[in-house]
């Protein structure tokens, strides 16, 4: 019986895990939510480049978070870009 261990690519759980974070807060009004989710945004496109890079050094496993992580960044700027996190 041959066990495999299954790779994960924490980069890509961690741009996943700050995209949605910073989708979620992006909504707070006064500048908090500018602050908050379009600094978690930025870290979490970051993290998304280092995880696609990795994951594609690996045959392309673990692009998926990646590519989710990449919504949540697009979705949090274009909030952003019409007034999100600042006046509601």
């Amino acid at each position: 019986m041959t066990t495999t261990r299954r790779r994960s690519n924490a980069a890509a759980w961690i741009a996943f895990w700050t995209g949605l974070a910073g989708l979620l807060l992006m909504p707070i009004p006064l500048f908090i939510g500018l602050i908050l989710g379009g600094g978690l945004s930025l870290v979490a496109a970051v993290f998304a480049v280092i995880g696609l890079l990795k994951g594609l050094a690996r045959g392309g496993a673990g692009i998926a978070p990646v590519v989710f992580a990449a919504i949540f960044i697009a979705l949090t700027w274009g909030g952003i870009s019409i007034g999100g996190g600042t006046v509601w």
